[in-house]
């Protein structure tokens, strides 16, 4: 986003420049970019764990601040502090959703492989293999793994209702189906 020197005056404070990124141009916003990233990557850093979160912060300050220019209120001409407020609320937004991240991989079930789950001599397995996805999906969380019903819904995205009407269907058709195949459910 380095702009050439002979298409932006030198002297062109951050009011001309405003000036201009407000009526569209580009090679204003981005000479902005240019004048204050450095500051604004140094500011995400502090408050980041990550570089590339850093980095991520501070172009999404530059979006937002292209996307509501026609809001955004100066201090004594400059958008910097404004910039550097919604930097700091991308770092704590992108932190966030980081721990929510590394949280739901904590909680996510570990599957054991193949060779260690042993033969299915009952049939369950394969019974539950031809469930709907959906209903798979239920019976391994809350039966297999004994998540409640309430951590199955928030995992799947689903109201709690919901798991508990695909549980009853699925165990409903994998009694059907054992019991189809002589196997006591």
């Amino acid at each position: 986003m380095r702009v050439s020197r002979t298409l932006l005056s030198v002297d062109d404070d951050d009011a001309g420049l405003w000036t201009r990124v407000r009526q569209g141009d580009e090679l204003a916003l981005a000479a902005l970019f240019d004048r204050h990233e450095a500051r604004l990557f140094r500011h995400a850093s502090r408050l980041l764990t990550h570089r590339e979160d850093a980095k991520d912060a501070v172009t999404v300050a530059f979006f937002e601040l292209w996307r509501k220019r026609v809001t955004v209120r100066l201090v004594e001409g400059s958008p910097l502090p404004w910039l550097l407020t919604t930097v700091a609320h991308c770092a704590r937004n992108l932190e966030r959703s980081s721990r929510r991240y590394r949280a739901l991989l904590d909680r996510a079930p570990v599957v054991e492989a193949a060779s260690s789950a042993g033969h299915d001599d009952s049939g369950v397995l394969s019974a539950l293999k031809r469930l709907p996805e959906r209903e798979q999906a239920v019976v391994v969380l809350s039966v297999l793994e004994g998540y409640a019903e309430r951590e199955v819904a928030q995992a799947l995205g689903v109201p709690a209702g919901t798991v508990k009407s695909r549980l009853a269907r699925a165990k409903a058709k994998l009694r059907d189906e054992l019991a189809l195949e002589g196997v006591r459910a």
